[in-house]
């Protein structure tokens, strides 16, 4: 193998990818390494304002365009859907990305915290890959299928998840979604993946910063020392949609910088 061929093996150049929650966190650091990449690239997010400022950044890397939609709904999933095919008839990646957490203590967990994390982390992934068949099975082949990436949880794993019941098993089911989307997916020319991402910066993971004790703790939790960082997350997402993943399906991967060896 040359060179070239190595480079092309890993390549995503040219395709068209929709990343849910784009906006923030993981999936901003997904959007923008994959426009960097040369994939033309959607984010959805539902507030205006945030989604405006996330477009501008990624554009800074490469092309981005914005819908804005809430993908908590199933409203909010079908007019991002009809809006994507008004405008392409093609999609070679779908990132579902989108999701939110609910922590509290196990007295005191509200029932209302159910339906919601439920809703976001599993329904909503779920609809948007059968709204969205029409257009991945257009852009796949068995040589080179359409990819679908659903972001778990290391959390979704390993039961070290204080206090946020409904996210971790929130996370197990779309992880195990994946694998029954993959089987079923397959003669499609499409494959689904996961990925299980463990502490990165984001939203979710902001309080962590904020406690210096807990930060180390934490850390002293993760075999290699450190959080992720963008080119950790967006490797693997390049890897699984580039020609080098084109014969993985039904895989959840942990990103987590050994998190998972430790329970």
């Amino acid at each position: 193998m040359t060179a070239r061929d190595e480079t092309d093996l890993f390549s995503v150049a040219g395709k068209t990818a929709l990343v849910t929650g784009g906006t923030s966190g993981i999936g901003l650091m997904i959007a923008s390494g994959l426009a960097a990449a040369g994939v033309q690239v959607l984010i959805s997010g539902r507030k205006a304002e945030t989604l405006a400022a996330a477009v501008a950044a990624v554009s800074e890397e490469g092309h981005c365009r914005g819908l804005h939609h809430d993908v908590s709904t199933p409203d909010g999933v079908d007019s991002l859907a009809a809006e994507l095919a008004s405008q392409t008839q093609t999609l070679d990646m779908l990132i579902n990305n989108a999701g939110t957490t609910w922590g509290a203590p196990l007295a005191k967990f509200p029932d209302s915290a159910w339906g919601k994390v439920m809703s976001v982390n599993v329904q909503s992934p779920f609809m948007l890959v059968q709204r969205l068949l029409p257009q991945l099975e257009a852009a796949g082949s068995m040589e080179n299928p359409a990819r679908i990436v659903n972001i778990g949880s290391v959390f979704g794993i390993s039961p070290d998840v204080a206090l946020a019941y409904s996210y971790g098993a929130s996370k197990a089911a779309i992880h195990q979604l994946t694998r029954i989307l993959a089987r079923d997916l397959s003669s499609r020319g499409i494959t689904v993946n996961a990925i299980a991402p463990g502490f990165f910066p984001s939203k979710m993971t902001a309080f962590i910063g904020r406690d210096a004790a807990l930060n180390e703790s934490i850390l002293a939790g993760i075999p290699l020392g450190r959080q992720g960082c963008a080119e950790d997350i967006v490797g693997a997402v390049r890897f699984l949609c580039s020609q080098a993943g084109s014969y993985v399906t039904g895989v959840v991967l942990p990103v987590d910088g050994g998190k998972l060896l430790n329970g």
